[in-house]
This record gives structure tokens, sequence and C-alpha cells, in this order.
């Protein structure tokens, strides 16, 4: 399978359609190319218009929940990705993801939410997908997402 088949799938299994409209809110780009970098904004687990999982983890949202908000948010990062090259296949790597978890004050898996978004990219891309990461726990995302993922890849020349 090519990393876009693979692709497919994994937005099939997430019930989010690939092509999806993937709008900002404000004054900014959802990606920003500078020469062969990619820089993804934080992306959200929106599905068409609504935020999928919202409220805070370990407060009302749990485990499992959040990891789902985060395969979200990582395939939507994907998707903003394919666009911008035509294909996956054009992306030499993911260098660097953000994972923000908004969570209840004595909530202290936030690696294993970042490890959903992480799953995925390896899922779809193979050893390309594999990346540095931060997971931090925040008190509020907007929209009241319960996970927000940000990302730093680079295209082939």
């Amino acid at each position: 399978m090519t990393r876009d088949e693979r692709l497919r799938q994994a937005a099939a299994d997430l019930q989010c359609p690939p092509d999806a409209d993937i709008q900002p809110g404000g004054h900014y780009r959802p990606l920003v190319r500078d020469g062969q970098q990619l820089y993804i904004s934080g992306q959200l687990p929106r599905l068409g218009t609504q935020i999928a999982v919202q409220g805070r983890v370990g407060d009302g949202v749990t485990l499992d929940q959040a990891r789902h908000a985060a395969r979200i948010s990582a395939l939507r990062g994907l998707l903003l990705m394919q666009r911008e090259l035509g294909t996956l296949e054009g992306l030499r790597r993911v260098a660097r993801i953000t994972v923000y978890v908004q969570c209840a004050a004595d909530f202290t898996q936030h690696s294993e939410v970042a490890d959903a978004a992480s799953d995925l990219l390896h899922q779809v891309l193979g050893d390309a997908g594999v990346h540095a990461r931060t997971a931090i726990g925040v008190y509020q995302l907007p929209k009241n997402a319960a996970v927000e993922v940000d990302m730093v890849a680079s295209a082939l020349a």
C-alpha cells in the first residue's frame, strides 16, 4: 500500500472524509511551507464542523476518548500535508509533533494520549512518521477540544 492509500484507510477508520474542509479560524494558515519545511498549525479533533472529543481528560473524558482525539488531530495534519504536496510520497519525514492535552490536575498519562498520534503517523508513513515529540497537559484548548496536535515536517526536494 502507498502512503496515500494508508491515509485513506486511516481516514475511513476514523470516519473522517479525506476531502474534509480544513479552514483556519483566523488570520493564519493551517500549513506554511518554507522551502522544504512544513509547519502545521495545531489541529483539533474536528470532524466536519464538530469537535469530536470535548472536555477535560481525566474529568469526563476517558483516556481512550483522548487517544481517539489525538488520532483525528494527527490525521488532519497528514491531510494538510498531502494537499500541499499532492501526495504523501513527497514527504521526507515528520520531524516533530507537540500534543496538547486539556486535562484534570491529577491526570498524568499525557504520553499515552500522544502515543495514539505517533502510532497513526507511523501507520501511515512508516519510518518517515517516527518523530521527536512533546506531550503537554494544559488547562484549556480552543473550542473545548480535549487534544490539539501541531507538527513540523519536511518535504523531498
